[in-house]
């Protein structure tokens, strides 16, 4: 077993199981020495016992590169993988993923390595779509920071096709339903995900009118976390609107409804879900990644997905990636 494999799988793991930032990095780092060392040299300290004297290699790291150099499974990748019950028949349907961030707004990780993530996982296709600028907490994207992004996009695509980065943005929903970023970048973007970040109890009227002016508009291809919750810590309740006037502006503009597979928000909550389902709505289960191991969080909105009656022909990430930017 590759070490450096192994210490990213841990990595990957501890983030999908939301572990304190801090710990994954500790592998993370632990992989980027060993891919730094000579050939032979990980071979000639594990023999001698001398792998905790390389910077950035402590106890449970070198468990780890000792097992995977004796090729067997880590002791430590055993106990933190974290087994998934439902939703899987769905999950192996999934080509793609049309919420994902990076390092250029509140995601961690540079893009090419989000990238590979979501290709190791089986996925032909992920959407990156970070910030807008108004969200300066999540160092949102300036038009001219957009911009450079496309390129960038452009030559990690280059460097991984077939594999395919869409461009993209989580685009905010302002105050009175108008979008975050110029028309004319919007335009160009495969994939943009409209979201509410800010004023989420504003009176039901008001919030119905600015989701409808959201989802109405045509470039907007998907209306991310509908209700805004947080289910875990102190949690926060679902912004108040009017779901089947949302939705059937969703079917009438082709916008999918998200399911956000975070384990803080599984948004929609489940009567909302089986709400859009009898109203015809299409979807997009989507990870909301914001880190590499973070992109398998979508074995959860599956099993939600399923559990509230979704198919599969109304998941827009089922389709391959020629057939989704045709829809």
């Amino acid at each position: 077993m590759d070490p450096l494999w192994a210490l990213r799988q841990v990595a990957l793991q501890l983030e999908r199981a939301g572990e304190p930032t801090y710990r994954v990095r500790a592998f993370r780092r632990a992989a980027d020495v060993v891919a730094g060392l000579a050939d032979g040299e990980l071979e000639r300290r594990a023999a001698n016992g001398t792998l905790t004297g390389l910077p950035g290699i402590g106890k449970s790291t070198a468990g780890v590169i000792a097992d995977a150099l004796a090729g067997r499974e880590p002791s430590y990748l055993a106990r933190v993988r974290e087994p998934v019950v439902g939703g899987q028949e769905l999950r192996a349907l999934l080509k793609g993923d049309c919420h994902t961030h990076s390092d250029w707004s509140d995601g961690g990780s540079p893009i090419r390595e989000m990238a590979e993530a979501a290709r190791d996982l089986g996925h032909s296709w992920v959407a990156l779509t970070d910030h807008s600028p108004r969200l300066t907490v999540a160092n949102g994207l300036s038009a001219d920071r957009l911009r450079r992004q496309l390129d960038v996009v452009a030559a990690v695509n280059e460097e991984l096709a077939p594999f395919r980065v869409l461009t993209g943005i989580e685009v905010d929903i302002l105050d009175d339903g108008a979008l975050d970023q110029h028309e004319d970048l919007l335009a160009r973007l495969d994939v943009v995900v409209a979201s509410v970040h800010s004023k989420l109890r504003m009176p039901g009227p008001a919030m119905t009118r600015r989701l409808v002016e959201a989802v109405s508009h045509p470039h907007v291809d998907v209306l991310g976390h509908c209700t805004g919750r947080l289910v875990t810590g102190k949690g926060r309740p679902e912004s108040e609107f009017d779901p089947e006037a949302v939705f059937d502006a969703c079917v009438e503009g082709g916008t999918a409804v998200e399911v956000n597979s975070r384990p803080e928000r599984r948004d929609p909550p489940g009567r909302l879900l089986r709400l859009a389902v009898a109203m015809g709505c299409s979807f997009a289960i989507d990870s909301d990644a914001h880190a590499p191991g973070q992109l398998d969080w979508l074995s959860y909105g599956c099993e939600r997905a399923e559990e509230c009656g979704v198919t599969p022909d109304r998941v827009i990430n089922t389709l391959d990636v020629d057939e989704f930017l045709a829809r």
